[in-house]
């Protein structure tokens, strides 16, 4: 018997012994549903943990199956068969980690605790596999003498680097030093999202009737219904998830209430039982660890190498170019709010952190009479929706269908089978839009399947969800919706688009894995659409009288838009200073408050914040998202998204063949190319700020120096 006939058995007798029953866990066989989408009502949290063993014996199986056979390593039996390897674990994966951020149980928080050390584990001893390291490298230094494709070119590039960045030259005590520190590192991600999700659902903020000045009657209604739901009529109940801290802050006329919720808010995971700075020190210095082990000066050296920016001096280069851009812009906008809430309160008024959603709100108003509230009536969920779905038809021919067989994981989410202009299948939507106590804050895009090609050349397509926390729907009125959570859906479902279109040969160079300062693309172009009236009139109704939104308030919403955009810049150059600072340490941080502030000084707003208050603790992006050196990625991306909508702009912002070039040379690519390729062949040169600095306000179109396309 060959090596590799002895691998497949290996593998096979897996399956005829696990820790349950074929029958007792779907994920022991094919799932036989409409698509193939998980059969949620049927996975219990008893089985997570036996389908994640079998998925990393299964896969190792794979890899051996790869490292025993005798044949010369090629492109088909290394890359390819890599590229493959695991399918059986990535399956459970792409179900269990989508759930535990958007319908978690206690039981699912433990089991991701427990199973962290073995995936990483597992994930260490592929990367640091010598006989599979040696069969990758030796294809990749005669990859000249394959026909290699482009795509497979960046697949064999990427195999490569996944393997020479993350330590498969290390030798002896580096080797498993490397596979302690990964495992660490693991464990401490997870817990640090652990805590967020866990102190957020502590927190329950009882007010009376005389607490509720100035508040909108959405909010009093949903407090209310809060109150009763805990059996305690007539008081209101307010939380800190981000649509009920949003409007509170921003409405409230009591100065010590808001004061209360900011400091609630933003001291999260700061002391107690939830503290995340031991986590976020420890999580810094392990990052530095194992970048000095692969030979770089720090964590942003190391991970920026697989990025557009390429390097730290890129990424401080664009923060610092905004950064000088947008601060006249920031003063004069905080002179001119400071001076308009003195007169408002008759005293000298200074703006603090907790001030500052409330006075620009009535400076708005005032200025431009823009209240976003008077917005909601127009933006009625399901109107969204239609509005949403109905901008991917006009650009690129879609439809979405509501399909009851696809089961969904929660009451709330809604399954839609996608189509394209000819009929043709091109995936599954999930939408989940409204808070709970099982589902992490804020907005993202996931994925419980990716697009690609099988063995047998079928395009298989994917399952995307999108998961927000929008206002919830009250007795007496549908889910209405603020003009920064359309925004929201609109950011979202870009993604989604990017997933969905994908066309790609391999799953791990499909949809939206790309380059991080990249992947934010698709999402942010979709946001310019919020202020053109043309896309607007095709949903934006009030949704008692059929009105449809009146242009004058949708110039007042742009206007109110650009006046804040110099402290939206401005805060989110803070959040890219702050990333950057804990990963281009090169010493550990021992006092992180200190190192925080320091960091936010060339950005500071504020003369003073509340004692106690922190951003590190709850900053998930970085610490247990992914985002670790990349959340200036938003800005970079901002940057293309600005540019390439100013290109829609000049055609129409629903030119068919903009939109054809867009979703070619975009969406459908992924990362099969180079994406500072792609943008060129879309657009016909390399972006700059000036259409950024145009559509905030802060350059008028004269002013815009004018590139000229680049040549390679």
């Amino acid at each position: 018997m060959n090596r590799i006939c002895a691998a497949a058995i290996a593998a096979a007798s897996l399956l005829s012994t696990p820790l349950m029953t074929q029958a007792e866990n779907p994920f022991y066989t094919p799932f036989a549903t409409e698509h193939g989408t998980p059969p949620f009502s049927r996975i219990n949290d008893s089985q997570w943990e036996a389908a994640i063993d079998r998925g990393i014996e299964l896969a190792k199986a794979d890899i051996n199956a790869i490292t025993m056979q005798r044949s010369r390593p090629d492109f088909d039996n290394t890359i390819v068969a890599l590229e493959n390897a695991g399918a059986e674990l990535d399956r459970v994966l792409n179900v269990f980690y989508p759930l535990l951020s958007a319908n978690s149980t206690d039981a699912m928080m433990e089991i991701a605790v427990g199973v962290s050390q073995k995936l990483s584990d597992y994930s260490t001893s592929v990367i640091l596999n010598e006989e599979l390291w040696k069969r990758v490298k030796e294809v990749y230094d005669n990859r000249a003498l394959f026909d290699l494709s482009p795509e497979d070119q960046m697949l064999l590039q990427k195999t490569y680097d996944s393997f020479a960045l993350a330590g498969a030259d290390l030798k002896g005590e580096d080797r498993e030093k490397y596979r302690a520190l990964s495992a660490e590192l693991s464990a401490l991600t997870t817990a640090f999202g652990q805590n967020v999700l866990r102190e957020l659902n502590t927190y329950e903020i009882w007010l009376g009737a005389d607490d509720l000045a100035g508040l909108p009657e959405s909010s009093v209604e949903a407090a209310a219904e809060a109150a009763a739901a805990k059996g305690r009529k007539g008081e209101y109940l307010f939380t800190l998830d981000q649509p009920v801290y949003m409007a509170f802050m921003k409405y409230s006329s009591r100065p010590d209430l808001r004061e209360k919720m900011y400091s609630l808010y933003t001291s999260r995971n700061t002391k107690g039982e939830y503290s995340n700075l031991d986590n976020i020190r420890r999580i810094s210095e392990l990052r530095l660890e194992i970048a000095r082990l692969l030979g770089a000066k720090s964590y942003a050296d190391h991970s920026l190498r697989r990025t557009m920016a390429k390097n730290p001096e890129a990424v401080y280069e664009l923060l610092d170019k905004l950064r000088d851009a947008y601060r006249p812009a920031l003063d004069a906008e905080m002179a001119e709010l400071t001076e308009f809430a003195s007169k408002f309160e008759g005293k000298p008024v200074q703006i603090n952190p907790w001030d500052y959603s409330y006075y620009s709100n009535k400076l708005k108003a005032a200025k431009y009479s823009f209240d976003e509230e008077a917005l909601r009536p127009y933006f009625e969920l399901g109107n969204v929706v239609n509005g949403v779905f109905g901008l991917a038809t006009k650009l690129y021919g879609l439809n979405f269908t509501p399909n009851e067989k696809v089961e969904v994981y929660h009451p709330d989410v809604k399954a839609y089978d996608v189509t394209d202009a000819n009929g043709r299948f091109l995936g599954v939507l999930y939408t989940d839009f409204f808070p709970r106590a099982s589902k992490r804050p804020g907005a993202w895009m996931t994925g419980f399947k990716d697009q690609f090609v099988d063995e047998n050349g079928k395009d298989s397509r994917p399952h995307v969800s999108i998961v927000m926390n929008f206002t919830k729907p009250t007795a007496d009125k549908p889910s209405l919706l603020t003009p920064y959570e359309v925004e929201t859906f609109l950011h979202e479902f870009g993604h989604a688009l990017h997933g969905l279109l994908a066309d790609s040969k391999y799953k791990s160079l499909s949809g939206t894995s790309v380059y991080r300062d990249f992947v934010e693309l698709p999402s942010q172009f979709n946001e310019n659409y919020l202020t053109e009236k043309e896309f607007l009139d095709g949903f934006a109704r009030h949704y008692q009288t059929g009105e449809a939104i009146p242009q004058e308030l949708v110039d007042r919403l742009l206007r109110s838009m650009q006046y804040g955009a110099a402290y939206s810049c401005m805060r989110q150059l803070g959040f890219g200073y702050l990333d950057m600072a804990w990963h281009t340490i090169t010493e550990p941080v021992s006092d992180a408050k200190a190192f925080e502030a320091k960091a936010l000084e060339k950005v500071r707003i504020f003369p003073v914040d509340a004692e106690g208050t922190m951003i590190s603790p709850q900053f998930s992006h970085i610490f247990s998202g992914g985002y670790a050196a990349g959340y200036y990625s938003y800005k970079w991306a901002e940057v293309l998204d600005a540019d390439a909508f100013a290109f829609f702009k000049e055609h129409g912002i629903f030119d068919k063949a903009t939109a054809d070039n867009f979703r070619r040379n975009i969406l459908m690519r992924g990362g099969t190319e180079n994406p500072a390729e792609l943008y060129r062949r879309f657009r016909g040169k390399d972006a700059d700020i000036d259409a950024l600095l145009i559509r905030d306000g802060i350059k008028q179109p004269q002013e815009a120096h004018v590139a000229r396309p680049q040549k390679d």
